[in-house]
């Protein structure tokens, strides 16, 4: 993995060029040091000095002028080969890659594995700087590039052991999936080879890219499961410290239901009935923690009675980080199989062959994260002697590895349940479905052939990736939604640590009966992270960290709100802020500073126009939004403090305490108030002031007026390295957008998280088909695809699914 490798005539070339233009640049200095001498042998006095200065400003404006000529030369040579021809020895039949205006990836191949190829060649040119930090940060090998800033990181990802599983789960994949791999592989590495120049971030922190294997791309998909399910991994350790410390009523109390729901079935989880556990005096000490992870998204779909053209319609926008370049990546494949043409379009994922997200103008699917429970922590004893019921075995392992700076010191402490953390004094093995050899697949490749919801369900059962809920939508009017990836079999979870002895043998194998719902009788479909599956289905499938299911009643009332929709419908429906989750918090702040209306006149009036939404000119929706944060932080302090300073990690808990801090508000118990304040109301009024403060500090003004929802939510969508290059963020980074959008609504936004992609599809009726991106297609700030279609996504236009007419194309022959 750490070998390098030199590009064909790119870096033997690049060295040579700056050679000259080192050479040329020298010859030059030495000229006009020359030059002057000669001023100075003919002329003396004042006149002389301020000629020779002249002479000496020339020179360096005129080195400085080439030097940045000849870094301007090797960047460009780092662009990659976008027309022409290359020669190609993996390919069985010669192949097409189109780009058009907005540089989407358009490849016309014989087969499968040689457009596997021709998308490992698109994606290397395009984005192979991304697929490089994820594999390095799924395998913990990201130090030896950045150095000790990542150790820490890199020792975190190397608990998992995922380049062992992923070469593991490699040599068992069927041999079609090894060869699709393999020929993914070589098509990345073939471009690699084709570059003039290594991309600009090698040049930037001295490295130099390495090769490209098939485990790389299972490394791409482990690292989808840290983004995506790493959450749960410390959410049932947060769990187990809540009952550690605060007896067996606070677990129930801070994750009890809420009014929230929206099942598919309708059903519901009856309200908590219990009271406020009491709480100790001793444990009132702040806390200053972080809002919990983000992760979510949003899809829905109607069947065709819902439509006027019989065609069943899907929406899907994943919500993810936003960065530079995008996770996803714009592509279509144009192939045989089985004597069947394929075209298949929407989005991949940089380091991985096919299409994750889209279309095979039969079918479209789209994902959201599924949060049910494929996590057990098991808590070990102490003694391993025979006496113990149960037989235990740990052992430490040596993982020292390399960084950039220096060889690191590195231990595991494995058992036969898993790997062994420490946390409180007491050590837990994790069992996570990502350590299962039936974690991944390329299943998710046969949705090309899939002729209906029926067909495409049966594939989806067989799908190996962090759990998705999938929904589906046919050309005949069909829909679908049922979970999809890597669930455990393992039939009873937990909230909390297990013992040994309670560990399931199910673990074993992945769920052979998962739930399907087909064709509701509404004719609708919707997820958005929260439980999806029935109450009766719970006790099976557990929570693994579930949303709290405001985004998803939203999202399932304006399903109900009309009879038929339209691709613009469903558009209006991702982009919809209005602001229900919040509303009372509004009305819970006004009231409080009504009390004193001289005092807070501005704010009453900001909160009076509002505008119910997170909109960007919204005042009023800045102070309840953060207002609403500060008293949850607050009132649940005593918990999240003590849970942090025993090494817990506890803002999960956070996503479903929204009904736990209500029932505080509603009751006000004296030993849950906060130290310092006599009465509720002096918490709430002070609160506020400490917010107000806060605000002003961190947005740099005492003008209530400069705090609109646009600016502290705004939308920062940044390169990695812009950070470290401060002179150049305006080149490297998208445009700042004002935030529009927040958690708890359909339009989902934070300052670098929200909609990874925004798509809208019939099958059957592709020509009005929308997918937008937050970004362009290429990583490369020199290439006119860097920003390609980033407006219309900040702007909410509607970029069409299906590529534009030719603007390049590469046609790779069959080398002989």
């Amino acid at each position: 993995m750490g070998q390098s490798f030199t590009l064909f005539g790119g870096q033997r070339g690049t060295r040579a060029v700056q050679h000259q233009w080192s050479h040329y640049i020298s010859c030059l200095f030495i000229l006009q040091l020359e030059r002057s001498n000669r001023y100075d042998r003919e002329k003396q006095g004042v006149s002389h000095v301020f000629k020779w200065i002249k002479g000496l400003f020339f020179s360096v404006l005129v080195f400085g002028l080439l030097a940045l000529a000849g870094v301007f030369v090797v960047l460009n040579q780092s662009l990659p080969q976008l027309d022409g021809t290359v020669q190609s020895k993996p390919l069985s039949q010669p192949a097409k890659l189109i780009r058009d205006d907005l540089g989407q990836a358009v490849i016309h191949a014989a087969t499968r594995d040689d457009a596997a190829y021709t998308l490992g060649y698109a994606h290397a040119q395009d984005r192979f700087f991304q697929m490089d930090i994820q594999r390095r940060v799924a395998a913990g090998e990201l130090s030896i590039w950045v150095g000790k800033r990542a150790i820490e990181t890199d020792k975190k990802a190397r608990f998992h052991q995922f380049r062992t599983r992923a070469q593991h789960i490699l040599s068992n994949l069927p041999a079609p999936q090894r060869r699709l791999l393999t020929r993914y592989s070589q098509g990345v590495n073939d471009a690699l080879l084709a570059f003039g120049s290594k991309p600009p971030e090698y040049w930037l922190t001295d490295f130099e890219p390495a090769p490209w294997s098939p485990e790389d791309s299972l490394l791409v998909v482990f690292s989808m499961y840290l983004d995506l399910q790493g959450g749960q991994l410390e959410l049932d350790l947060a769990h187990t410290g809540v009952a550690r410390y605060f007896g067996p009523q606070m677990l129930p109390f801070l994750q009890q239901s809420s009014s929230y729901q929206a099942a598919l079935d309708g059903s519901r989880i009856a309200p908590y009935s219990g009271p406020v556990p009491p709480l100790d005096e001793a444990n009132k000490a702040p806390w200053h923690g972080s809002p919990p992870p983000e992760v979510g998204s949003n899809n829905w779909a109607v069947s065709g009675t819902r439509t006027h053209s019989g065609s069943a319609m899907l929406a899907n926008d994943m919500h993810l980080g936003l960065r530079v370049p995008t996770t996803w990546y714009r592509a279509q494949l144009n192939y045989t199989r089985n004597a069947t043409p394929v075209q298949v379009t929407g989005v991949s994922l940089p380091g991985l062959p096919g299409i994750v997200v889209g279309t095979n103008g039969h079918v479209a699917w789209g994902f959201t994260n599924a949060n049910l429970d494929n996590v057990d922590w098991v808590a070990l004893p102490e003694d391993t002697s025979r006496s113990q019921p149960y037989a235990l075995s740990t052992w430490q392992q040596d993982d020292h590895f390399t960084s950039k700076d220096a060889t690191v010191e590195h231990q595991l402490t494995l058992s036969q349940y898993g790997p062994v953390r420490v946390i409180d004094n007491q050590r837990y093995a994790l069992k996570w479905v990502a350590h299962q050899p039936y974690a991944i697949n390329l299943n998710i490749a046969d949705m090309d052939l899939a002729q209906n919801v029926a067909a495409a369900v049966e594939v989806a059962h067989g799908i190996r990736i962090p759990l998705q809920n999938m929904v589906i939508a046919d050309a005949a009017g069909a829909i679908a939604w049922t979970p999809a990836g890597a669930l455990t079999g393992r039939s009873k979870p937990t909230a909390t640590a297990i013992t040994p002895d309670q560990l399931s043998a199910q673990w074993a194998a992945n769920e052979t009966n998962p739930p399907v719902i087909m064709q509701p009788e509404s004719g609708r479909i919707w997820t958005a992270n929260s439980r999806v599956v029935s109450t009766g289905q719970l006790n099976r499938y557990g929570d693994g960290g579930y949303a709290l299911g405001a985004r998803a009643q939203q999202i399932r009332d304006r399903l109900f709100a009309r009879d038929t929709f339209t691709i613009s419908d469903f558009y209006q429906i991702q982009l919809d802020n209005e602001a229900r989750f919040l509303t009372p918090w509004h009305e819970l702040l006004t009231r409080q500073l009504q009390q004193r209306p001289n005092e807070f006149a501005e704010e009453l009036n900001a909160l009076a126009n509002w505008q119910h939404c997170a909109c960007a000119a919204s005042v009023g929706y800045t102070l309840v939004s953060v207002f609403r944060q500060d008293v949850m932080n607050r009132l649940l302090s005593p918990v999240m403090h003590t849970l942090s300073v025993h090494g817990y990690q506890p803002n999960g808990l956070l996503r479903q305490a929204e009904p736990a801090v209500w029932q505080l508000i509603n009751t006000e118990p004296d030993d849950w108030l906060p130290p310092g304040y006599q009465h509720w109301d002096n918490f709430y009024l002070g609160t506020w002031r400490a917010t107000k403060a806060r605000l002003f500090e961190h947005h740099n003004t005492d003008q209530l007026s400069q705090l609109t929802w646009g600016k502290v939510n705004q939308l920062r969508v940044a390169h990695p390295f812009a950070t470290t290059l401060p002179l150049l963020q305006d080149y490297l980074n998208m445009p700042a957008v004002a935030g529009f959008g927040d958690r708890f609504m359909p339009a989902v936004q934070q300052p670098a998280f929200g909609a990874s992609q925004r798509l809208f599809v019939q099958p059957g009726k592709l020509d009005t088909a929308v997918l937008t991106l937050p970004g362009g297609q290429s990583g490369h700030p020199l290439s006119s695809f860097y920003r390609t279609g980033f407006k219309a996504y900040a702007e909410g236009d509607a970029t069409p699914l299906l590529p534009g007419p030719a603007k390049h194309t590469l046609r790779l022959e069959v080398a002989e």
